[in-house]
């Protein structure tokens, strides 16, 4: 499988302000994507032939054109056609065809060998299906997780079983998984499978419904460019199960929703990668045909302006895109990762938490991008040829949030994409061990969710900040020395909240760093790197403890300190 490369803050620049973002990531050899202000124009095609490209491949998208633009990569690099096309008035953007890929589970259980657990009791609905009271992440039990070394925390779920006194679904919600695609076979899964009856009573090979697709009865194969989506890797029939296995058939597993109409739209291969061109075609199908919502399980990708118009288009359309938040355990405040970290009002980030309601290691996370953690550690589903297996991953939590969203959907309608984004934050679960990782510092509640019940947060409120400037400013010397430890208390007396504002701050990366802690010594934050006018996190209570190390090797500038905020 295709790893996903480790992004960093350059990704978050356009690849028409450097070539040298190309490098950066995977890409498709030999290709650029093309779009034109206006592609009547002859002579912007002169242009691409004269920098070199050989041939373009037209993308006939429900909102305009964009191209493929191939060339001989003997003669030309991807970077040097981008640069060589910026001179174009008419090129409103060119980048690389980026390689996305799954966001690969970290690791797989034998399902055959797990132990099955004696008794599942529970005061609420509960599905008949024999593996039920292994999914920890509906209803945790603090001793059914698969595979777990160590007691889990009774209640640190979805809250499923309380949400489906409320609704089980419904047939009417699409769910688009854009995926590996969806063993639409699977006898977990088949009685969910969104099905397109003018394709499956029309004539094989003949468009029936006049869409523009081939044979789509059960969704879209864009790897392969045919009407059959079905999973050849098992990713996104691990997802699809999460979603919408089948619940009280006496097999296997339950999904999120008991009713739901999954649709199979694959464009990564079943080696678990794929194109950016693939995934726009993908995200525009699923638009035309009108589904509920997104589940995306991939990334790994650079920015591409063309992906992030695709998603667009789909908020437009009041379709919600989740997106897995990554599984390289980095800050996607400042290495992001695509497309969770598209700033478009329909996306929403997913980490992932483990039965011991701890975010999981290998989460990405991100207090200014990354919207709420799921179960993802350790979770049972549907995988391909009728089979079942244990994967951990961000992937693994994407669709734990997608089928809330359903059961949201079903029981109340469809709401804007920005609503329906908030109430999801807002009625989270909050955690401390999620509090500086997540933007409200929550998981899941899907009850919550569907109730609209917004749990207490002990939090500060932003308008309520007051600042005072310190007698003595504390600052290194400039540049600071080796090895060095210094603490200092701020205090103000009777306060909720205090933090530090950091006025300047020149310290080498991930070696030399400030800590923010409470007087017990529970860090809330270290602070590394270069800034300026950088507000920490806060302390609960009167008192913050301050401590700066620096290493034995490179010594910068130091540090500024000259006020502090309290509430």
């Amino acid at each position: 499988m295709t790893k996903i490369s480790n992004l960093t803050a350059l990704a978050a620049l356009s690849v028409l302000s450097t070539g040298a973002v190309a490098s950066l990531h995977p890409h498709v050899p030999g290709e650029v994507l093309v779009k034109f202000k206006d592609d009547s124009q002859k002579s912007s095609f002169l242009r691409l032939k004269s920098v070199g490209v050989t041939s373009t491949e037209k993308i006939s998208l429900s909102y305009g054109n964009l191209y493929v633009a191939k060339f001989n990569t003997n003669q030309k690099s991807v970077q040097s056609i981008i640069d060589e096309l910026k001179a174009d008035a008419n090129i409103e953007y060119a980048e690389p065809n980026f390689i996305y890929s799954i966001v690969e589970p970290q690791k797989s259980l034998d399902f055959n060998n797990l132990v099955k657990p004696s008794s599942y009791n529970s005061n609420n609905y509960t599905p008949n299906d024999p593996r039920y009271g292994q999914l920890w992440g509906l209803a945790n039990t603090g001793s059914n997780e698969p595979g777990g070394r160590s007691p889990g925390r009774s209640g640190a779920d979805v809250a499923a079983e309380s949400a489906w006194g409320l609704t089980l679904g419904s047939k009417q919600i699409k769910i688009a998984v854009i995926d590996t695609g969806i063993d639409y076979n699977h006898p977990d899964l088949v009685d969910n499978m969104w099905v397109n009856e003018a394709e499956k009573n029309g004539r094989p090979g003949v468009d029936d419904d006049g869409n523009g697709y081939v044979d789509d009865i059960h969704g879209y194969d864009f790897a392969n460019d045919d009407g059959d989506p079905m999973d050849g890797h098992s990713h996104g029939t691990h997802c699809a199960g999460t979603i919408g296995a089948v619940h009280n058939n006496g097999i296997g597993v339950a999904g999120v929703m008991a009713d739901v109409s999954l649709v199979g739209i694959k464009f990564l291969t079943d080696s678990g990668s794929g194109a950016t061109a693939n995934a726009i075609k993908a995200i525009d199908y699923a638009t035309k045909i009108g589904v509920d919502i997104m589940s995306n399980s991939w990334g790994g990708g650079g920015r591409s302006q063309a992906l992030e118009d695709a998603i667009k288009r789909a908020s437009a359309a009041g379709i919600l895109f989740t997106a897995a938040a990554g599984n390289s355990g980095t800050n996607n405040d400042s290495r992001p990762h695509y497309p969770s970290n598209y700033d478009v009002e329909n996306v929403i980030s997913v980490a992932a938490h483990t039965a011991q309601d701890d975010l999981a290691s290998f989460s990405c996370y991100g207090k200014r991008t990354v919207h709420i953690a799921a179960p993802g550690h350790n979770i049972l589903s549907t995988i391909k040829n009728g089979g079942y297996a244990v994967y951990s991953g961000t992937s693994m939590a994407t669709p734990h949030v997608s089928g809330a969203l359903g059961l949201l959907l079903a029981h109340e309608g469809r709401l804007g994409v920005a609503e329906a984004r908030e109430r999801l934050m807002a009625t989270s679960v909050p955690v401390n061990a999620y509090r500086r990782k997540i933007i409200k510092g929550g998981r899941l509640h899907t009850y919550n969710l569907l109730t609209d019940t917004r749990p207490a947060r002990n939090e500060p409120n932003p308008n309520n900040w007051k600042t005072m400037r310190l007698t003595t400013p504390w600052e290194t010397q400039h540049p600071y020395g080796v090895n060095l430890t210094e603490e200092k208390t701020f205090s103000v007396p009777n306060a909720k909240y205090i933090r530090l504002v950091i006025k300047k701050h020149e310290l080498e990366d991930r070696y030399d760093f400030i800590q923010v802690a409470t007087p017990g010594r529970t860090v809330v934050e270290k602070v590394s790197g270069a800034g300026t006018d950088y507000v920490t996190d806060y302390v609960e209570g009167d008192t913050l403890v301050a401590t700066f190390t620096s290493d034995r090797s490179i010594t910068k500038w130091g540090f500024l300190i000259e006020e502090i905020q309290y509430q």
